[in-house]
Formats: structure tokens, sequence, C-alpha cells
């Protein structure tokens, strides 16, 4: 029996027990983290170099996509690294550093799609009042306060989780640092603590998924309007992904985090992690942004402009 301060290291959950199946896995997260870091990266150069793109909408994507960065840089790479070199093991400074983190950008992301499905609401039902609803301070001070509060959440989950005595080992159940996992390991009953503020954390994200769906459903009371059948597909059609993967990562990150134990298995914990902490940043800059138009404009004017200067370039230097 051992207690957190002799704890220099914890072991994760191996994503397969066969060579050829961890150099599969290792393949399968390197193609999902860089579709997630081109497109996201790809996103923010656009957004923040686009002049015409200053608007409120595009302003809440770009923070969406330094969240999707955030998330996946967070744990991907320690599993790629693990399965690579088959190994297990995280340093207790490390396993913190990345619960902090995972936590920190998770929230962060909720926060910022509860804000984007108003921006939709105002622009939608109210698109009179869009400009003094929300001006660039209103948008600055709404970002602002997803990140401190996500930073404070953090924080206090960290400090609450990593305060608890572990005296059962150091072989956790998942393949990052994930909070219910690193409980299992505690001997003291202060893990009710900190199950307390799980469970508020999810009455907090329930009511703010309700507040997305009552927003969704005002703008589709609106659609249904719509004279025009292509007007309604096209609103369908952006509104509905949006509900779908919001959905999913709230259903998902609340049955791992608030699930009995009796329903547990590695299996089951495994498919949970990946469904909501990796599949949504690899599938919101598809979903949010570069399904739009004006955003996939802008990027082929970049891609124009970057080749026509590479071209000048190599003119210039061929002619040298």
């Amino acid at each position: 029996m051992s207690n957190s301060s002799s704890i220099s290291h914890f072991l994760l959950l191996p994503l397969a027990d066969t060579r050829q199946l961890q150099l599969l896995h290792f393949c399968l997260f390197l193609g999902i983290s860089l579709a997630a870091l081109l497109a996201n990266g790809l996103i923010i150069s656009t957004v923040a170099c686009g002049h015409h793109l200053h608007t409120p909408m595009f302003f809440f994507l770009l923070n969406l996509a330094l969240t999707d960065l955030g998330c996946i840089c967070t744990t991907v790479p320690k599993a790629m690294h693990n399965s690579l070199w088959d190994t297990r093991n995280i340093s207790y400074e490390g396993c913190v550093a990345q619960l902090f983190l995972f936590v920190f950008f998770l929230s962060a992301e909720f926060s910022l799609l509860t804000i984007m499905s108003y921006d939709r609401y105002v622009s939608v039902c109210k698109p009179l009042h869009y400009r003094t609803l929300l001006g660039s301070r209103a948008c600055a001070h709404m970002a602002a306060a997803a990140w401190a509060s996500a930073f404070l959440y953090s924080l206090l989950h960290m400090a609450n989780t990593f305060s608890l005595p572990l005296c059962h080992g150091n072989v956790l159940g998942q393949f990052f640092c994930e909070i219910p996992h690193i409980l299992k390991l505690s001997c003291s009953k202060s893990y009710l603590r900190e199950f307390g503020l799980l469970a508020v954390s999810a009455c907090l994200s329930f009511g703010c998924f309700v507040f997305i769906v009552f927003s969704y459903v005002q703008i589709f009371r609106v659609v249904l309007r719509i004279p025009s059948e292509q007007g309604r597909h096209k609103a369908f059609s952006t509104c509905l992904p949006h509900l779908a993967v919001v959905s999913m990562f709230v259903s998902t990150a609340t049955l791992a985090y608030l699930k009995p134990p009796s329903v547990s298995s590695p299996s089951l914990d495994l498919a949970l992690s990946i469904l909501y902490s990796v599949v949504p940043p690899a599938l919101n800059p598809l979903i949010y942004s570069l399904r739009n138009q004006d955003l996939k404009a802008a990027i082929l004017r970049n891609q124009e402009l970057k080749a026509a200067v590479w071209t000048l370039m190599t003119g210039c230097f061929q002619e040298h």
C-alpha cells in the first residue's frame, strides 16, 4: 500500500495487446490528430488574417478551434508515444498537467458551444438586435468568461483530485489521466467530495445543454416559416449536425464521469473517452466551420495567394 506522495508515475491503459494493433492505433491517432491540427490551424490562420471575417460568429469559431487543438494535443500525443514505444508510463507531474489541461479545454469548449448557440439564436430570431446584443465588447466578455471559468473549474478539480491519498496502486484504466479512474485509486472517503463536485458539474452541463436545445428549437421555429425549401434545407443541414455533436459530447462525457462502477469496463471506458475527447475536436472544424461558404472562400483566396507568392519567389530564385 502506498500513498500519493510516494507515487512517481502512473501506468495508463494500453490500447492493444499485440504490437501490430499498437502500431495500428498509432497510425489512427496520427491521422486523426494531423487532420484536426490541419483543419483547426487553417481556421485560426484564416479568421485571424481575414479582416472581413472579424464578426462574432467567426470570433467564436476561432476560440472553438483553439479549444479543439488543446484537447487533441493534451491526450493524443502521449497515447501515440505509448503505442509507438510500447510503454504505459506517465509521470505524476505529467498526469497532473494532463488532467488540468484536459478539463480546462473541455470545459472551455462546452462553454463556447453554448455561447455559439446563443449567437445563432440572436442572428436568426432577433437579427435587428444582433449588433446591440453581440457587439465586440460583449463577445470579448463572453469569451473571456468562458476561458476564465474553465481555468477556475479545472484548477478546482485538479486540486481536489490530487489532494486525495492514493492507496490502491498507480494503474489507471484509461489511456489518459481521467478523474474517475484516479478516484478509484483513493483509499479515503474524501473522494465523495469530488464526486459531489462532478455531480454539480453534470447539472451545470445539463443546464447548458438545455439552453442549447432551446436555442435551436427557437431557430427551427423561425426556419420553418422560410418559404424557400432550399433555405430550410440549408438551415437544417447546418443546425442538426451541431446538435448531434453536442448531444454526443454531453451524453458520452456524462456517462464516462457519472456511470456506476458496476457497468465499467476497459473497452467501454475507452470507447466513451474517444467519443467525447477525440472525435468532437476532429469533427468540429468540418461541421462548424469548413461548411461555411464565407470561410471556404477565404481559405481558397489564402491558398491562391500563397501559391502566387510561392511561384513568384521560386521564379526570382531561378533568375538569380
